[in-house]
């Protein structure tokens, strides 16, 4: 079988808990894969994506070995495969732009990210002679510039992208058309987890909505202390953030919330949690007889991995697409995996839509 070559944008949590998984499922039976929504898809499993080229800019990960770079500082997810095989593929130095927010400066060098001075690479020409087939996307939140930047470098290059990120580019008509004029595939924009705060927000805003209650206030505050929650402290960076987690629930509400009876977004950022992330989540809304309920929950997770679970269907389904001669946005994993895709529906229909895209049964 051949492998499923993919570049990587950002060598963080997220992506860490990609590429241990990439090795953890490795050989493991369908039966005993636990923790993937789809053990295979096509002929597919997790162990069959391989990093051919990673970016980043941070010095304590360029110029070093990919299972090297994703255990470096400011990393702090879960290790759950802590013995990563050389890859062979060292960090290529990324373009920095509004990649780094001028206040994560302001702390200490284990929890913020130390720009490198070693000379930019050139993207293009790196993902030309990687060989790779995609590009995924895991620069920070509010990098609006250098989003552009590398899906532009995708374009060039002639490779798919998967933007798991909130830079709104797949879920855009404009840079859709791109994709789509290229015959190139486009996975986005800003991914979910597998049970995260904005998966769990829209289940019950569907129960809700399914059982004839009507909502009438609702917020979700979260906080963490990974490298993006500190980038998150600054506001100025939040607005395609809060966008997307927003339009995730509004979505499948019966009825819009105004704007004053809706608010989703990061709270604040506590270092001693790390990848840790902490929701808490409010519904009000009125049952038969005009009667007021409420309901509040407190969700914990490990952020990253919960996000590797969505990106490594994500890639699978690229793959096919690829193979298939499918370019532009793809609908249906895109609606599954993604906050902000190009188009909204509820998670149930999402998912049947991807499975009768795997099938062959759907085209996009």
């Amino acid at each position: 079988m051949e492998k499923i070559k993919i570049a990587i944008i950002g060598l963080g949590n997220c992506a860490s808990s990609l590429i241990q998984g990439i090795h953890y499922y490795k050989n493991k039976d369908p039966e005993d894969a636990i923790g993937l929504m789809h053990p295979v898809i096509g002929d597919y499993t997790a162990s069959d994506i391989e990093v051919v080229a990673a970016f980043d800019i941070d010095k304590r990960k360029v110029g070093k070995d990919v299972s090297e770079a994703i255990f470096a500082k400011p990393n702090c997810t879960h290790v759950f495969c802590p013995e990563i095989p050389e890859i062979g593929v060292k960090v290529s130095m990324g373009k920095v732009l509004d990649g780094v927010a001028p206040h994560m400066s302001n702390y200490d060098d284990d929890y913020t990210f130390v720009v490198s001075d070693e000379e930019q690479s050139d993207i293009v020409e790196v993902l030309k002679e990687s060989g790779a087939e995609m590009l995924v996307n895991y620069l920070p939140v509010g990098s609006e510039e250098a989003v552009r930047f590398y899906a532009q470098c995708a374009l060039d290059a002639g490779v798919a992208f998967i933007n798991c990120m909130p830079v709104f580019i797949v879920s855009d008509t404009e840079w859709a058309k791109k994709f789509e004029e290229k015959g190139i595939p486009a996975i986005g924009d800003d991914i979910k987890a597998q049970i995260g705060a904005t998966i769990t927000h829209r289940t019950l805003a569907n129960l809700f909505r399914e059982r004839g209650v009507k909502v009438e206030r609702t917020y979700q505050l979260n906080t963490g202390g990974n490298t993006d929650f500190l980038n998150m402290l600054n506001r100025d960076r939040l607005d395609s953030k809060k966008e997307s987690k927003t339009e995730a629930v509004q979505s499948v509400l019966a009825e819009r919330l105004p704007d004053p009876d809706i608010h989703i977004g990061p709270s604040d950022y506590v270092p001693f949690q790390k990848d840790n992330k902490l929701c808490f989540l409010r519904m009000e809304g009125k049952t038969f007889g005009d009667v007021p309920m409420n309901i509040e929950l407190r969700l914990s997770v490990e952020d990253s991995p919960n996000s590797a679970g969505c990106v490594i269907d994500a890639i699978r389904c690229c793959k096919l697409a690829l193979q298939r001669g499918i370019g532009g946005q793809l609908t249906s994993i895109s609606a599954y995996t993604m906050k902000h895709p190009p188009e909204q529906f509820i998670d149930e229909q999402a998912y049947n839509m991807v499975n009768e895209f795997i099938e062959g049964k759907r085209e996009r």
